[in-house]
Order: structure tokens, then sequence, then C-alpha cells
């Protein structure tokens, strides 16, 4: 009798079997059935439109919130400015007498001015208090004397005179300034003054906080004296400006 034959379990490699779904795969298996088989199943993520919404959302609510709030400020600095009328304080050079202004053989300047600026607050409703005020003079770049006002309070509709003594002595002077060129032919100088100070703004039972202010005299015209004689300056059409100055971090502007 002949021996049974019985098939191997074992299959020869890269022969494919046939999947349970009926599908017509052919013998052997191609390169590209094998990679379909093990390639993971392709799952599309859900799109996030719903925190993209609420991101969009804020953005606008936020635009939204401080368009209203400039809104109200505005209104409110317009109701400010036509109950109160604020008006910066004034200031005009009176007067200046020049005493002393000479220079010595080593460059060394010795000065000594005396000066009055009259101050005036043109408000209604607003006082102002100084600060004590730091006072410099300069001449064709060069600082040709320094001095000092106390503090003092301007009230409303107020108008005060401040006298004040400015002196240099033995002070160094460049000679690319043209000062001493000027001196020595006996022409007549240009002034600056400069007055640096704070002040505090009182309005009613409210009061700000002291804010730094500069105010610059400037088209001012002398001629130095001789010996003991006073010459007294030009202050016609003089103008003084008055500005804030706000610092911002290193800057002060």
């Amino acid at each position: 009798m002949a021996d049974k034959i019985h098939p191997s379990a074992k299959q020869p490699a890269g022969i494919a079997t046939a999947t349970g779904n009926g599908g017509n795969i052919t013998f052997p298996a191609t390169k590209s059935q094998i990679y379909n088989n093990t390639r993971p199943v392709y799952r599309p993520q859900p799109h996030r439109t719903r925190r993209r919404s609420c991101c969009c959302r804020f953005c606008l609510w936020l635009t939204f919130i401080l368009l209203i709030l400039i809104i109200l400020a505005a209104v409110a600095g317009g109701i400010f400015y036509v109950i109160y009328r604020p008006h910066r304080p004034s200031f005009t050079v009176s007067s200046l007498q020049i005493s002393q202004f000479n220079l010595t053989s080593s460059n060394h300047l010795n000065s000594r001015f005396n000066f009055t600026v009259t101050a005036r607050n043109p408000n209604k409703k607003i006082e102002f208090d100084f600060n004590p005020v730091s006072v410099s003079i300069d001449s064709k770049g060069s600082d040709v004397g320094d001095g000092s006002i106390p503090a003092f309070i301007m009230p409303k509709k107020n108008t005060t005179k401040l006298k004040a003594v400015v002196a240099a002595s033995g002070r160094s002077v460049d000679d690319n300034s043209g000062l001493k060129s000027d001196l020595k032919n006996k022409k007549s100088l240009p002034l600056s003054i400069h007055l640096d100070t704070k002040i505090k703004v009182k309005i009613g039972s409210l009061k700000t906080k002291k804010v730094p202010v500069r105010v610059v005299c400037d088209g001012i015209r002398f001629t130095a004296p001789v010996g003991k004689t006073v010459a007294t300056a030009s202050t016609s059409g003089v103008k003084c400006k008055v500005d804030v100055r706000i610092k911002i971090w290193k800057w002060t502007v």
C-alpha cells in the first residue's frame, strides 16, 4: 500500500494566505500587498475650530474694552478742560543786571548777576506749589553762573516776583567757545537763563505728584561791565518757554 503524503504545516516564505474576507490575493504576495498590510490605518484628526473661535472672541472683547476706556478717558479729559481751563504758569525776565563779568589770563571766569523773574498763574481754579528753583545762566555754550530761588506757592490768579543772585568764581572757560574773543573785542554777548524745579498742582482738595519743569528764557544780550560799573542787559522781547519734563526709563523728555 502506498504511503499517504500529508501537507507540511509550514509554508514557504513569501507565500501569502488567503484572507477571511474572500479577497483574491495572488500567490506569492507582492511587495505592495505586504506593505499595505503592515501600514497603520489613517484616522483623520478632528479640527480645533472651537479653541480658535474662543481666541478670536477674547481678542474681540479685549479690543472693545480698550476702545471704551479710551473714549471714557477722552470724555473725562474734555470735561476737566471745560470746567477748569488749565494753563501753564508763565515767566518773564523783568530785569537783569551784571555787576561783574571778566576772564583772568588763565581763562577763569568771575561773574555776578542780579535778576528778577516775574511768574504768573493765569488759572482761576488751580494753584501751583513750587520746589526750590535751581538757576543757571549760559553764554555761547558756557555755564557762566549758578544760583537758586527758594520754594514758593502761587495761588489762583497770582503774580509773583522772584529775585536771585547768580554768580561764578574761578570757573574754567573753553577757548573754543568764542567768549574770550568777544570779551576782548567788547562785543555784545548772548545770555540764556535756565530754571529747573518741580511743581505740585492743587485743584480744590486734589493734589498731584510733583512734576519736573524747566523754564528757558532766550534772547537776552548784554555788554560786560568795565571797572565797578553795573551793566544792564536788554530783556525786551525775551521769551520764556515752560516745558514739563517726563522721565521715561533713562531718558527725560
